[in-house]
């Protein structure tokens, strides 16, 4: 493994590596990664740090193939597999650490992440989407501050203390300096921070090998993993799906990898909406089709994706404000902004749904 490598934990970080690997190339076209006379950029190898939860496993199962199909190296690393698995992980992959010409990473919060560039500094780093989580990295790193997860309370706990030195250092091998160039590749509206290029991720890759998707009628609803999380109240958001399903005309329900079966159970049989578990990112779920007219998402990266992924289609994606009385007590005092933040910063093409969710009797509105 040598040239470049990217290391990636979850379905959508895979994805953003292979739109990434897209705009380097000829034509448009992902680079492969064994050597030819196309080939312009250093080889790329794809490293599965997988994790332990099965939906996830299984996404990245398919998102690997999909880039295997397009000519990529990837190597299926049990980074987490029980006792010994993280020597083992960093034994193997210390010479192509070494060797790299430029590291990519989807996760700059990731432990895992971090203790690799604390043993290995990159001489070019890229960092993909992974969420909404890459807006709030970008602020980090401008304002110099500690990287903290936007939906983690602000004082650090045990672990967090013994991991602190690991997480400093990671954060200054995250910043530009004299021998290492950084950038952003983000479909996300995010200031560069000082000495950052931001190269902006349209989605091409995407579109260009799926789609244009069949359109159904009605809408369908995109969950979220925020209860999951700690950050909104379960039974507030089990009413505001049902409000969403009945005011749109909802059928289908697409899951967040995170959300847990007793929630979408419930889901289920309190709306009626068809739960689906997707076993790919929603961006190409959507682009392959069918998919309804309309798209109705909690804040979340999808109300910046979807439009650039379907774009030309006519679907029209929705975000639903979260209000304040949603947030569990236990929510981060950052929560509320960063949820707003998001919803404010979508794509002008997205309708805004606001809903005076302090009783049952209240309705969604257009913003």
């Amino acid at each position: 493994m040598t040239g470049q490598l990217a290391f990636v934990e979850s379905p959508v970080q895979l994805l953003n590596v292979l739109e990434w690997a897209h705009t380097q190339s000829p034509g448009g076209r992902t680079a492969p990664s064994t050597g030819g006379p196309a080939d312009v950029a250093p080889p790329l190898t794809v490293v599965v740090l997988s994790p332990t939860d099965p939906m996830s496993r299984g996404q990245l199962r398919r998102m690997a193939q999909l880039a295997r199909d397009q000519g990529l190296a990837v190597h299926w690393q049990e980074a987490r597999g029980g006792r010994g698995a993280l020597v083992r992980t960093l034994r193997e992959l210390a010479g192509p650490l070494r060797s790299a010409e430029r590291v990519i990473i989807g996760d700059p919060f990731s432990r895992y992440v971090q203790l690799l560039l604390t043993l290995f500094a990159p001489r070019h780093l890229t960092v993909v989407d992974d969420g909404t989580a890459t807006m709030e990295f970008a602020a980090q790193l401008g304002r110099g501050e500690r990287l903290v997860r936007w939906h983690r309370k602000g004082s650090l706990g045990p672990r967090e203390l013994v991991l602190a030195p690991v997480t400093a250092l990671a954060r200054r091998r995250l910043a530009p300096a004299r021998r290492r160039t950084v950038e952003i590749f983000t479909s996300l509206p995010v200031e560069a921070p000082p000495g950052v290029t931001v190269t902006e991720n349209a989605y091409a890759w995407t579109r260009d090998a799926f789609g244009p998707p069949l359109l159904t009628g009605g809408a369908d609803l995109v969950g979220t993993s925020l209860v999951e999380t700690g950050v909104v109240d379960a039974d507030h958001y089990a009413r505001v799906v049902s409000e969403l399903a009945r005011v749109h005309g909802a059928t289908r329900y697409f899951a967040h990898r995170r959300e847990s079966a007793e929630k979408l159970h419930r889901i289920a049989v309190e709306t009626g909406l068809q739960v689906v578990r997707p076993d790919l990112p929603l961006e190409l779920i959507a682009r392959r089709g069918p998919i309804g007219r309309t798209v109705v998402s909690f804040p979340s990266t999808v109300v910046h994706t979807l439009p650039l992924a379907l774009a030309g289609t006519g679907v029209k994606v929705a975000v639903i404000d979260i209000a304040p009385e949603w947030l569990r007590a236990t929510a981060s005092p950052r929560a509320q902004g960063f949820l707003s933040g998001i919803t404010g910063t979508a794509a002008h093409e997205v309708d805004r749904l606001t809903s005076r969710a302090a009783h049952p009797s209240d309705r969604l509105e257009f913003g």
